[in-house]
C-alpha cells in the first residue's frame, strides 16, 4: 500500500491549532490526525482546546472525521476543567461532527465524568482491539499507570503513546487513578515489543517531537529498570 495513501499529522496545541490559547501553549499537547486519503476517512486522537480546528484541518486536507480516539481522560487531552480553566474538547467537537468516541473500557467512567458525555455514548475497547480507518488498522494497546485506562495506538509503524511514554520520561502516576507499579509494567510491555515504531508522545517535552522506539530504549531513563525493585530505586514513593 502506498505511503502517499496513509495520512498522518502531528499537531501542536497553541501552534498548529488553538493558536494563541495561553493554556494550550503552556501545556504543549500534541493531537493527531490519522486517515486514508483514498477513502477520506480520518480519526482524531486527543482533541482538546479548540478541537474544532482539528476537524477543519482534516477537512482542508480533503478528509472527514469518522471517529475520536482518547488516550486517557485528562482535560488537556479531551477537554474539561483544569487549573481553574474550562477547556473545550471532545464534547464540543461532537457538536460539529457526530462520530464515535473510542476509549479504553476502564476509562469510560473517567472520560464521562470529565466531559459530561454519557458512558453509554462512549465506545469501549480492550487490549488488542483494532479499528479500521479506511484500509488501515489501528491497534489499541492498554497501557495503564498514568490512568487506569490509558492506551496507546499502533498504526503503520507509528506508536501514538499519549502520556504513557514520552521521548524523555513518562507520565506522572501521582494523579487520581495513577499507579507507579502498573506504569512500570506498561513501560516494560512497550519496551519489550519486538518492533521499532516511531513514537509520537502526548506532549512535546523533549528536543525532538518524536523518535524511534529503539532510540528511546537506549536513551530514556524510565526504560532502564528491568525489575520492579530497580524501578522502585529509580522512582521512590
Amino acid at each position: 500500500m502506498s505511503a502517499e495513501r496513509f495520512y498522518f499529522r502531528q499537531l501542536l496545541a497553541g501552534r498548529d491549532f488553538a493558536v494563541g490559547d495561553p493554556i494550550a501553549t503552556q501545556m504543549r499537547n500534541f493531537a493527531y490526525l490519522v486517515g486514508d486519503r483514498d477513502t477520506g476517512d480520518c480519526v482524531v486522537v486527543d482533541p482538546a482546546y479548540a478541537a474544532g480546528d482539528l476537524a477543519d484541518i482534516a477537512e482542508n486536507d480533503g478528509l472527514k472525521l469518522s471517529g475520536v480516539l482518547v488516550t486517557h481522560h485528562h482535560p488537556d487531552h479531551i477537554g474539561g476543567t483544569m487549573m481553574g480553566f474550562t477547556l473545550r474538547g471532545v464534547r464540543e467537537l461532537l457538536e460539529q461532527a457526530t462520530v464515535p468516541v473510542h476509549v479504553n473500557d476502564q476509562e469510560k467512567t473517567w472520560v464521562a465524568d470529565v466531559t459530561g458525555i454519557a458512558p453509554s455514548e462512549l465506545t469501549g475497547h480492550g487490549h488488542g482491539d483494532k479499528l479500521s480507518v479506511g484500509a488501515f488498522d489501528i491497534e489499541f494497546l492498554h497501557t495503564p499507570g498514568h490512568t487506569p485506562g490509558s492506551q496507546c495506538f499502533l498504526v503503520d509503524d507509528k506508536l501514538i503513546a499519549g502520556d504513557t511514554l514520552f521521548i524523555d520520561g513518562c507520565g506522572r502516576t501521582d494523579f487520581p487513578g495513577g499507579d507507579s507499579d502498573t506504569m512500570f509494567r506498561s513501560l516494560r510491555h512497550l519496551a519489550d515489543m519486538p518492533i521499532n515504531p516511531e513514537v509520537y508522545p502526548g506532549h512535546w517535552y523533549s528536543q525532538d517531537p518524536h523518535a524511534s522506539l529503539d532510540s528511546i530504549r537506549d536513551n530514556n531513563y524510565v526504560l532502564r529498570p528491568r525489575t520492579l525493585g530497580e524501578w522502585h530505586a529509580l522512582m521512590p514513593g
